[in-house]
């Protein structure tokens, strides 16, 4: 059997000695994907070894969406958990195959928000230390991940992010725009809509790499190496994230603002005083792109207690789905109230667009 580990630190330490410039792009480019297949090749192997897979783990969702506190043991998420579900909500464990998770509810704006709480990540966690490759493989399954800090572990950071890289998961990033369609022949035809730092000879290099030796491939968004090779993997994650510092209340205010500008934080908190843990909820609101749209029924007052939850840019069309298959085939017009409205009443088709706030009154066949 072919020693994986061994080829994937020969040609981690090559990526390592080699700067990248015009010369060594395309040796790099190839060495990033020989690099990708052998783990790939690895996961495989492990997957048959223990018989579980890297994406095996489900989380019951509830709620309009779920979010994930990703953090070192004893950065502070339990406290943080309790604080932003307000410890009324139900907190109990739930056991998903060896892993353990906490789940909680956060109300806010009448969003109903589901926090899990997972066992702490640690360095070495892709590569399947402690239970890291099951807390990982659980992100896969949220909307968005909270990524907690210790304010006297800044080294953290830098080790989950590696982490959460080397499981497939891509945070703040969004998928680019890269469509490979194989074909029999032809060798590789390359179209592009926007400027790119990698040249033609490498992209041609790094898909031969992976098999692919004769593809109409279009671009359309500014991508490297590593986007190409998600892109030709098509198992990556791309997810929304939130770093949180915790804990602000055990550091001096200096230590704390340096920390958050040298990790580049969304927001500091201290769980146990209650400093900016509102701030907190109204990011995660925000984050997740939420907007509320109010129900009303011909002749009848709005629901201003339950409005429905989706999120920035949806039309009427994306509610009448959420909340019957039959609604689009028997849908006639409706009816607006709110900010996205010309004037009250506005009468509006499916592909109306939405805004927060907004009163919808359906009228069907």
């Amino acid at each position: 059997m072919p020693d994986y580990k061994e080829k994937i630190k020969e040609l981690e330490d090559e990526l390592k000695k080699t700067k990248y410039n015009k010369a060594t792009q395309g040796h790099i480019g190839l060495v990033k994907a020989k690099l990708a297949m052998l783990k790939d090749k690895q996961e495989s192997r492990i997957q048959k070894k223990t018989g579980q897979s890297e994406h095996g783990y489900a989380v019951r969702k509830s709620g309009d969406a779920t979010v994930l506190l990703l953090g070192f043991p004893s950065a502070g998420k339990s406290t943080l958990l309790n604080k932003l579900t307000d410890a009324r909500s139900e907190v109990a464990a739930y056991a998903f195959t060896t892993l353990s998770v906490i789940p909680g509810v956060m109300e806010y704006k009448q969003a109903k928000i589901q926090i899990l709480d997972v066992p702490g990540i640690v360095s070495g966690a892709a590569s399947g230390r402690g239970r890291g490759r099951e807390v990982l493989a659980v992100i896969r399954n949220a909307d968005l991940v909270l990524i907690v800090i210790d304010v006297n572990n800044p080294e953290h950071y830098p080790a989950i992010l590696r982490e959460v890289w080397e499981s497939g998961i891509r945070l703040n990033k969004t998928k680019p725009e890269v469509f490979i369609k194989k074909t029999s022949r032809g060798g590789i035809q390359i179209g592009k809509t926007v400027a790119l730092d990698i040249d033609d000879q490498t992209i041609a290099q790094i898909l031969r790499e992976f098999k692919i030796n004769s593809a109409n491939v279009l671009i359309r968004s500014p991508i490297n190496v590593d986007d190409l090779i998600d892109c030709i993997e098509t198992n990556k994650k791309y997810l929304p994230a939130i770093t949180c510092i915790s804990k602000i209340d055990l550091a001096t205010v200096e230590q704390a603002t340096r920390v958050k500008e040298e990790t580049n934080a969304d927001i500091i908190v201290s769980a146990e005083t209650d400093i900016n843990i509102n701030t907190l909820k109204e990011l995660i609101f925000h984050k997740l792109n939420f907007i509320r749209v109010y129900m009303k029924e011909p002749k009848k007052e709005a629901d201003m207690n339950e409005p429905m939850i989706i999120t920035i840019g949806s039309t009427v069309e994306d509610i009448c789905c959420k909340l019957h298959k039959d609604f689009i085939k028997k849908f006639k017009f409706s009816r607006i109230w709110g900010s996205s409205a010309k004037f009250p009443g506005q009468r509006q088709m499916l592909h109306h667009v939405l805004q927060d706030g907004d009163i919808l009154e359906l009228h069907l066949r």
